[in-house]
């Protein structure tokens, strides 16, 4: 029996196994793997999820293009959203206005994308004041009548970006430039003497903000917190990307996984079949097979993938609408697992989702990297990339990162709608191959729920229960 791959990656904290020869399929349960058998010609649909808000439940996925029949994505209640969460944390840290020149707090604020390439090079900046619609400062000439013919919500409200960086002999000069434009908003506004929150630039910037006498504060806090909690159709648009994050690992998988191919070579069709279902970019995909896992490279190779090597996929993309899937699955080539390989991924996948049990509103990142094991990196005192969880949104890495290198002495609080990217790591020195997981997962009322739905490796997982499988330390301490 043949299912669509969107069929297979559809229920939440379940998966289906074909049982052959028969076909039968069954539903199993993550939580306590009950196996539900539904028949031999077909299954009862579970339609419970249509009595839910669309935003809140993984199964209902929406599509990527509008419809006037259905309401999916309210890109103007988007923008609204993020702008009203974005004041609200101005009005939290007594600002009279926010200076943004991260590509993608000028998004959140304006709506306003103009490629991946001009996110992070301080050629173009908003400004955000008490109580006014924000102002976009774009780069002049084609960039700049683009802009006024693809937001036309911003009106008369986009000028002429002041570039700054590189000008050789003119750095200064037009530093002040473009602090004297943001000043012009500042004063039409009322608020110059307050103060200004600036998210990031760099010297001569400084300078220039201080010779004007600006007010300069640490701005990025309060987008920090409004970019950490999602809107309805932030959500929505993390679904759509973690759906299409999990057609490609299927894929993967079921197809294209195979002795012989190299690892660059799965990484290319990664690329062009996420850009096929419009992908905005495609950020980095990770591949990892055999030896390549152990230490973990983070890249893709030339090396030639073998029957029995462990490949660690990592999947990182931004979909439509500007969100990112970032997720993580470790398969085996052309083989059975191993008892040894069994019980790493056992490791790592328990690590993974006792963590995951505690990403519920009013608990603390304290609570969740409690849950993680000691590794021999730890020593460091500092983040490994390894045992974390991190936010994603518009950013890959944005608002609040949980690691036991802080988040046990500095707590913070997870809060309803936030999305994280929660990962582990089973790899000690000299092992021959590791392995590692990754889910993306939105804080729901009731605790967490998973939109990245591709299945796990069941040799390692079809007994699994929270806490039956547990880790060790390298000096042999169970944790």
């Amino acid at each position: 029996m043949l299912l669509d791959s969107f069929d297979l990656l559809s229920y939440e904290k379940s998966y289906i196994r074909l049982n052959k020869p028969r076909t039968s399929i069954f539903f199993i349960n993550f939580r306590n793997k009950e196996e539900i058998p539904m028949g031999y010609t077909g299954y009862e649909m579970d339609t419970t999820f249509l009595q839910e808000e669309h935003h809140t439940n993984p199964r209902r996925l929406y599509s990527t293009t509008g419809a006037d029949w259905q309401l999916r994505i309210d890109h103007e209640r988007l923008r609204a959203e993020r702008l009203e969460r974005a004041r609200k944390e101005m009005e939290h840290d007594d600002l009279g206005a926010l200076v943004v020149f991260a590509g993608a707090n000028i998004r959140y604020i304006t709506g306003s994308y103009q490629g991946n390439w001009k996110y992070n090079i301080n050629i173009r900046y908003a400004v955000l004041c008490r109580d006014a619609e924000p102002v976009l400062f774009e780069t002049a000439g084609s960039d700049l009548q683009c802009a006024i013919i693809d937001l036309p919500w911003m009106k008369d409200r986009i000028r002429p970006a002041m570039t700054w960086q590189w000008a050789e002999g003119a750095v200064g000069e037009m530093a002040d430039k473009m602090v004297a434009g943001i000043l012009d908003v500042l004063k039409e506004n009322g608020v110059e003497k307050e103060k200004i929150g600036v998210d990031n630039f760099d010297l001569p910037a400084l300078h220039a903000f201080e010779k004007a006498g600006i007010n300069v504060v640490n701005g990025w806090p309060a987008f920090s917190r409004a970019r950490t909690v999602k809107t309805r159709d932030e959500i929505e648009c993390l679904k759509q990307a973690s759906s299409i994050g999990d057609a490609a690992m299927w894929h993967i998988k079921h197809k294209w996984l195979k002795p012989g191919v190299t690892e660059r070579q799965i990484e290319a069709k990664v690329h062009k079949f996420m850009l096929d279902r419009h992908c905005e970019i495609i950020y980095d995909i990770i591949v990892a097979s055999g030896g390549n896992t152990s230490p973990y490279r983070r890249w893709a190779t030339d090396k030639i993938i073998q029957q029995g090597d462990l490949i660690i996929i990592d999947i990182n993309a931004v979909g439509p609408g500007g969100y990112y899937i970032d997720f993580v699955r470790t398969l085996k080539c052309a083989a059975k697992m191993t008892q040894a390989e069994i019980d790493l991924y056992r490791e790592t996948y328990d690590s993974l989702y006792a963590g995951m049990e505690y990403l519920k509103p009013g608990n603390t990142s304290a609570d969740v990297v409690s849950r993680f094991p000691e590794y021999d990196d730890d020593k460091y005192g500092t983040v490994t990339l390894q045992q974390f969880a991190h936010s994603i949104g518009i950013t890959l890495y944005e608002g609040m990162w949980m690691s036991r290198a802080y988040s046990l002495k500095y707590p913070a609080e997870i809060k309803e709608n936030m999305y994280f990217a929660i990962e582990t790591f089973a790899g000690h020195p000299g092992l021959p191959q590791t392995c590692r997981l990754e889910e993306n997962v939105l804080v729901g009322k009731n605790g967490p729920v998973i939109f990245t739905k591709m299945e796990h490796m069941v040799e390692a997982t079809s007994d699994y229960r929270v806490g039956d499988f547990h880790h060790s330390s390298v000096d042999g301490r169970d944790h």
